[in-house]
């Protein structure tokens, strides 16, 4: 391609050897008409441009490279681009046209540098985030807030499932730059998840139900209990049915449902009780929430590429820091629980 060099990048001509080199920052490239910096030249008829030989000085090239380049680009186009006249030489209407475009071309180029290495410092960019259904609200919606308060340069997308294997799917194709999911992982992706939280695994009630009404709630009181239960289209379902197996416990699920969130509150509204992650329980829920004996956890982890990004590190860094939230009224309920006297084992 060949440099178009309008009057703002010429120099003084008394001294070739006082020639002032491009500015840092101002990096003039092969295929660009002009540096940023001349990117506001005028493009009158009237205003010759500089001769090759000084378009080759600024471009630290020789004067045969940029004639030969010219000639070529006006080979490619099937038409003249400039007018050689004694006074300079002046750009044709075809050649006029071409300089708008590289100007746009020169600015996209520079933008381009811009946005790539504000990525690469986690000062700008965007990040695409995927987690699970019910980690949406209370783990991943308060570290996005914070983000858009102190990056806002930052653009932040999220998308949400209850499969894990939909969620490692997008990660594998590209999709997104970080899951955040519950453990366990599928086995080729476990030596580089991040554990990034804890979160209580607990029962949720109608308030005044006989299990929630117990000085202690066991795992294995749920044998025979009504459940409110997942869908197999959540991944929930699976791992609850081979939790509760293990513990040798078969509860009786009278309903099931696709969306996490609806568990405690259908349990709450009298069709059973609930066995669900703690992020689940949504402020103001009006039924009784207990822990159970021993507490019940799961981790929650960060899935990312292997060549992981600065976004990523400084947003699965802010999990860490922060961890789930979970909301006041419910802290409380089990604070109170946890006050409860219980029985002697004597």
């Amino acid at each position: 391609m060949i440099y178009f060099t309008p009057p703002e990048c010429r120099r003084s001509t008394s001294s070739s050897a006082n020639a002032e080199a491009p500015r840092a920052g101002h990096v003039i490239s092969t295929g660009s008409f002009c540096h940023p910096a001349s990117a506001r030249a005028s493009t009158s008829n009237t205003s010759p441009y500089p001769e090759p030989r000084q378009a080759a000085r600024l471009l630290h090239s020789s004067q045969p490279a940029v004639s030969h380049q010219l000639a070529m680009l006006e080979r490619e186009t099937r038409t003249l681009l400039v007018r050689r006249e004694r006074r300079g030489v002046i750009l044709t209407p075809a050649g006029r046209a071409a300089v708008e475009d590289a100007r746009r071309a020169v600015t996209a180029a520079a933008a381009a540098v811009r946005s790539a290495r504000a990525t690469g410092e986690a000062a700008g960019g965007t990040l695409r985030l995927a987690c699970a259904q019910s980690l949406c609200v209370p783990l991943v919606a308060p570290i996005i807030r914070g983000w858009h308060e102190r990056h806002p340069e930052v653009l932040i997308t999220l998308r949400e499932s209850a499969k894990m294997a939909e969620l490692v799917g997008l990660l594998d194709s590209g999709e997104v730059d970080l899951v955040l999911a519950p453990a366990p992982v599928p086995d080729r992706m476990a030596a580089t998840a991040i554990t990034v939280a804890e979160e209580e695994i607990v029962l949720t009630a109608p308030t005044g139900h006989r299990l929630a009404e117990q000085p202690t709630m066991r795992v294995a009181d749920l044998d025979g209990a009504p459940l409110v239960h997942f869908a197999p289209d959540n991944g929930l379902s699976a791992w609850l049915d081979r939790s509760l197996a293990e513990a040798g416990v078969r509860p009786e699920p009278v309903m099931r449902t696709s969306v996490t969130t609806a568990a405690p509150q259908l349990a709450a509204a009298g069709l059973g009780v609930a066995v669900s992650p703690i992020s689940a329980v949504s402020p103001g829920f009006p039924g009784a929430v207990r822990s159970f004996s021993p507490r019940w956890f799961r981790q929650l982890v960060a899935l990312r590429p292997a060549k992981s990004e600065p976004l990523t590190d400084r947003f699965v860094e802010d999990v860490r820091t922060r961890g789930v939230h979970v909301p006041e009224d419910i802290r409380i309920q089990l604070a109170a629980e946890d006050s409860r006297p219980r029985p002697s084992h004597r």
